[in-house]
C-alpha cells in the first residue's frame, strides 16, 4: 500500500516530528545520554524547537534526532520525512537537483547532502552471509562511469574496464541484493568478498569469468553461462542456469545512474549502489510497500552519522 503525499507528515512539522518519533521510540522516549526509558517530557513554550524532551533522571534535553543521520539538522522533520519516503519509494533515484525544488531547499549542496545521508541509513554495516541450503546466488560485475584520471572520452575509454569503476553484486534469487565497489576483477579483488557475504551451502550462478572458477568449488554448487557465446540461460532438468537476475538489477542501476543521477565520482559509486540495494531488497515482490520502506530507512538511521569536510566530500562522524 502506498503512502498518501498530502498525509500531514509532509507538510505539518508537528505530525512529522510524531510520526518519526512513533517509529524511533515504539516504547516511548529513551534518553541518550542516561539510557532511561519513559522518564522524560516535552520541553514547551515559545523558544522550545520542535521534538525537544527533558529527561527526569539526567535532567538533560535530547531529541529523537540524536545519534541518526538526522542530527544536527537545520531542515524541517516534515521536510525530512519527505526526502526519506521519496529515495525510497523512487525505483531509480531522485536526484539532489529534484530534491532541491521538491522540498524548496535553498541549495543543491543541501538537498546533495540530505540525500547522501539517507543513503547512509539503506546501508547494511556487518551483514549476515545470504543464501544456503538449497538456495541460489548469482553474481556478476559490471563497469560504470570512470575512475579518476581516466580520459573522458574517445577511443581510449571505449571498452577500456580498467579505465572505469567496477561494480561487484551479489543477488540472491527471490531475496535481497549486496553491490560492492571494487578495484577489478582478480581474484583477490572479488574473493574476500564472496566468501564473507554468501553462504557456503549456496548453489551460485555466474558467468564465464576466471575469477569465478577459481572460488566456485567452495560452494555447495558452481554453474555458469558463457555469455562470449551468446548462452544467456541454461536448463538442466528442474535447475534454471542463469545469471538474469543480476542482470535485471542492474538494468535498474544502470537506468538510474544514467537517467537520474548522471554522474557519479568514484568515492560515492559505494552509496549509490547501497541506495539501489536498499530499494531492491525491500522491493514490494517481497512484501514491502512505500510506507514501510521508509520505516526501515528511519530504523536503520540509529548509530549513523555523517558529517562535512568539503562541500564535494562527506565522511563518518
Amino acid at each position: 500500500m502506498s503512502i498518501d503525499l498530502t498525509n500531514p507528515i509532509f507538510n505539518d512539522e508537528a505530525a512529522a516530528w510524531a510520526h518519526f518519533e512513533a517509529i524511533r521510540w515504539p516504547d516511548g522516549p529513551v534518553c541518550p545520554h542516561c539510557g532511561v526509558i519513559g522518564a522524560a517530557d516535552k520541553v514547551t513554550g515559545a523558544t522550545a524547537r520542535p521534538g525537544l524532551y527533558r529527561c527526569h533522571e539526567c535532567v538533560k534535553q535530547f531529541t529523537a534526532t540524536i545519534g541518526t543521520v538526522y542530527e544536527s539538522s537545520h531542515i524541517p522533520m516534515h521536510k525530512w520525512m519527505l526526502a526519506t519516503h521519496l529515495l525510497c519509494a523512487s525505483k531509480k533515484g531522485v536526484s539532489a537537483h529534484q530534491l532541491m525544488r521538491t522540498l524548496g531547499l535553498g541549495s543543491y549542496r543541501t538537498a546533495w547532502f540530505m540525500a547522501h545521508r539517507i543513503r547512509e541509513a539503506m546501508a547494511e554495516h556487518d551483514p549476515r552471509p545470504i543464501g544456503g541450503k538449497d538456495k541460489t546466488v548469482e553474481i556478476d560485475e559490471t563497469v560504470f562511469g570512470r575512475i579518476e584520471g581516466a580520459p573522458k572520452k574517445g577511443r581510449a575509454l571505449k571498452g577500456r574496464s580498467s579505465f572505469r569503476n567496477t561494480a561487484l553484486t551479489l543477488v540472491e534469487r527471490g531475496g535481497s541484493a549486496r553491490s560492492f565497489h571494487v578495484e577489478g576483477v582478480r581474484i583477490a579483488d572479488l574473493k574476500p568478498i564472496i566468501r564473507a557475504n554468501v553462504d557456503r551451502e549456496t548453489n551460485i550462478m555466474t558467468d564465464e569469468l576466471t575469477t569465478y572458477r577459481e572460488i566456485g568449488h567452495e560452494f555447495a554448487s558452481h554453474d555458469t553461462v558463457n555469455h562470449s557465446k551468446d548462452e544467456y540461460v541454461r536448463r538442466e532438468g528442474d535447475n534454471v542456469i542463469t545469471t538474469n537476475t543480476v542482470e535485471g538489477y542492474y538494468s535498474i542501476f544502470k537506468r538510474g545512474m544514467k537517467g537520474v543521477y548522471q554522474h557519479c565520482s568514484e568515492k560515492h559509486l559505494h552509496r549509490y549502489v547501497a541506495e539501489f540495494d536498499f530499494r531492491y531488497s525491500n522491493r514490494s515482490a517481497l512484501g514491502v510497500e512505500d510506507q514501510e520502506r521508509a520505516a526501515k530507512v528511519v530504523r536503520a538511521a540509529r548509530g549513523k552519522r555523517l558529517m562535512y569536510r568539503r562541500p564535494d566530500e562527506v565522511a563518518f562522524a
